[in-house]
C-alpha cells in the first residue's frame, strides 16, 4: 500500500511540474491603404479576439484592407464594410450643399473660380471611386490641388474656408460639413490565396 501510495503522489507531481501550453499566435502580414486606415482599430480589436498578431507591412502582406479592387488583382477579395465618398469643406465654408449636377460642374473645373478644388493624385483609390461615380470617368480639373493622404485633405479643408474636397466618411470630424454623397463604395480585404487560420478568423470577425 505505502508503495501504491508513493506512485500516486509522484504521477501527481509530474502533472503539476507539466508545462501550461497555449495556443500558438500567428503573425499576420497586413496593409492598409491611406483611405481605411480608420478601420485598423476593428481590425486589431478582432485580431485580439483571435490568436493573431498583426505585422503593418507593405511588403508581401497576408492581408490588405483598401476601398474597392486594384486593377489586375489576381488574388481573392472579401467585402468588409462599406463607406461613403463624400464631398465636404469646412464648417466655416460658405459654400451651400450641392447636387450631383453642381458638384460634377466644380470638380471639372467650371464653377465659381473662387472655391479651390482640391483631390488627389491619380493613382489613390479614393479619386478613383470619386471619379468613376460622379466624373462618369472622366478627371478631375487639372488646375485642383493635390492632398497626398485624406488626413492632408482634412488639414487642407480646415485651413481654407473656400475649399472644397474629397474624404472617405470614416475620416470625418466635426470641423467638416458634408455637401454630397459622391459614392458609396466596398471595403475590401484582399488576400493573395484562399485564406485559412487567423487570417480567416480576422476577415469573418470584420464581417460581423
Amino acid at each position: 500500500m505505502k508503495r501504491i501510495a508513493l506512485l500516486v503522489l509522484f504521477s501527481s507531481l509530474l502533472v503539476s511540474c507539466a508545462p501550461v501550453t497555449s495556443s500558438p499566435t500567428s503573425i499576420v502580414n497586413v496593409s492598409v491603404s491611406s483611405a481605411t486606415q480608420p478601420f485598423l482599430d476593428e481590425l486589431f480589436t478582432c485580431a485580439d479576439a483571435s490568436s493573431a498578431t498583426l505585422n503593418l507591412t507593405s511588403a508581401s502582406p497576408d492581408l490588405t484592407l483598401r476601398l474597392a479592387l486594384p486593377d489586375e488583382w489576381a488574388g481573392l477579395s472579401f467585402q468588409v464594410a462599406a463607406e461613403d465618398i463624400l464631398i465636404v469643406v469646412s464648417v466655416n465654408s460658405p459654400i451651400p450643399a450641392l447636387t450631383r449636377d453642381q458638384a460634377r460642374t466644380i470638380f471639372a473645373g467650371q464653377g465659381d473660380p473662387s472655391v479651390q478644388v482640391w483631390s488627389y493624385a491619380s493613382a489613390e483609390e479614393t479619386r478613383g471611386a470619386f471619379e468613376s461615380a460622379l466624373m462618369d470617368g472622366r478627371s478631375v480639373t487639372s488646375f485642383a490641388r493635390l492632398a497626398v493622404s485624406p488626413s492632408h485633405m482634412l488639414e487642407a479643408l480646415t485651413s481654407d474656408p473656400n475649399a472644397i474636397g474629397i474624404l472617405p466618411r470614416s475620416w470625418m470630424n466635426d470641423q467638416l460639413r458634408e455637401l454630397h454623397v459622391a459614392a458609396t463604395v466596398p471595403v475590401l480585404a484582399l488576400t493573395p490565396t484562399e485564406p485559412e487560420g487567423a487570417i480567416r478568423e480576422l476577415i469573418a470577425c470584420m464581417q460581423q
